[in-house]
This record gives C-alpha cells, sequence and structure tokens, in this order.
C-alpha cells in the first residue's frame, strides 16, 4: 500500500481529503463547532513517512488523509483510513471507523493481530473476521469536562465487539458479564493486551459510560482501568 500511495502521489492522497467526516465516532456526543474546516497537504515528515511504512509492514490496507484542521481545538493530522487489518493467517474488516493517526492505527492493527486474532483462536477456537467499533474521531470534550477528547485529534477508538468466522458476535454490552466463561476470559484477555500497546484504556470496569465499549487512546500516559 505505501509503495502504491508512494507512486501515486499527492495528488491522488489529496483526492481522499473527502473521506475526512466533520464529526463521526464515539457514543457520547457534544455541540459541534461550527468553524469551517481547512485542509492542508499530506505531511511529508520523515516521522510521517516511516509511519506510514510501519504501518504498511503489518499487512494493513489503508490510505494517507491530508491534515485537515476544525477549529476550536480538534483535528485529524497525519491520519489515515483503514480499510482491513491483518491476522497471522487473513485479513479482517473493521466497522464503523472513521480517520485515525497513523500511531493510533500502527497501535490498532498490532493489537489487533497479536492480541485480539491470537486470543480469538486460543480461547474461543475460531479466528477474528471483524471489529466492530464506535467510531474514532469527534470533535467533543471528554465526558463532564471542559477537557477535548483524544477523539477531538483522532487518537482514539472505542471498540464495540468481535465477529468470529464460526459466526459468533461477541460484545461487551453483554459479554463482558454475561458471555460464556471463554467469552468472558477472552474479553478481559484483549482488554490486558490492548493495555501494553495504548496509552490510556477504559472498560466496563471503569465507569458505566464505557460498559459497552473499549477506548483505545493512543498517547504518553499509563492507565488501564
Amino acid at each position: 500500500m505505501w509503495k502504491q500511495w508512494t507512486a501515486l502521489g499527492l495528488g491522488l492522497a489529496l483526492s481522499a481529503c473527502n473521506l475526512v467526516p466533520a464529526g463521526v465516532g464515539g457514543k457520547e456526543s457534544s455541540a459541534k463547532s461550527r468553524t469551517t474546516s481547512v485542509s492542508a497537504p499530506i505531511t511529508m515528515s520523515a516521522g510521517g513517512r516511516q509511519c506510514l511504512t510501519q504501518l504498511d509492514k503489518t499487512g494493513s490496507r489503508f490510505s494517507a488523509l491530508p491534515d485537515k484542521y476544525f477549529g476550536a481545538g480538534c483535528s485529524t493530522v497525519n491520519a489515515v483510513t483503514l480499510a482491513q487489518l491483518r491476522g497471522d493467517t487473513a485479513r479482517f474488516e473493521i466497522s464503523n471507523l472513521g480517520p485515525v493517526t497513523c500511531p493510533t492505527a500502527s497501535a490498532f492493527a498490532s493489537w489487533a493481530r497479536f492480541g485480539v486474532d491470537r486470543a480469538a483462536r486460543q480461547i474461543l477456537g475460531s479466528e477474528l473476521v471483524r471489529i466492530e467499533t464506535m467510531g474514532s474521531y469527534n470533535c467533543r470534550n471528554v465526558a463532564g469536562s471542559n477537557r477535548r477528547s483524544a477523539h477531538s485529534r483522532a487518537e482514539a477508538i472505542d471498540v464495540a465487539g468481535f465477529v468470529l468466522a464460526d459466526g459468533r458476535r461477541i460484545i461487551l454490552t453483554e459479554d463482558w458479564d454475561n458471555g460464556t466463561p471463554a467469552e468472558r476470559k477472552f474479553l478481559r484477555t484483549v482488554h490486558r493486551s490492548a493495555c501494553k500497546r495504548f496509552g490510556t484504556v477504559l472498560g466496563p470496569e471503569y465507569n458505566s459510560a464505557h460498559r459497552d465499549h473499549f477506548h483505545l487512546e493512543k498517547g504518553n500516559s499509563s492507565f488501564c482501568r
């Protein structure tokens, strides 16, 4: 994907601008900024190129996006859209996922393969075919505060459930507490695995607002609940 993206050049990349919504994602909502969004060319810094190369090595299928600023502290900078992720034996889908920063996408791709797909096969006996999310970018505050959420910078993903090749659908709102012993073990295993790859991980045991999803946030902190 990275080689193909490079060959096509910035012209094609900029055509992806309309893939970046003004506000999609997380379950919670807030008043959106009324300012007009502004796009900038795709960042081609050494760090940006390195991240895209690393993401390509995960086997993910993705498209790079131009930087976009929505005002009021909201933006999608150094972002990509993920079409598919790769497990050990096959690729799998992601539903309802908007733009995410490249570092967030890289962490998500690693977690999906080594933390989720392998746990599904080892604990539940079936490989992963889809991760169901509640979105990524959303221009909003942290609930109950005046502080901008990591979602407002496309640095967080909310994961609601997983679909397996044998047809089972494991969702947090039902299976965290009421699933089979194997399903509960699986969800707690992937939660612990996420804590190794993301700075902030929040789940059903954190508070009622996260009873139905994992909040996976890329950052420099270390908070796992």
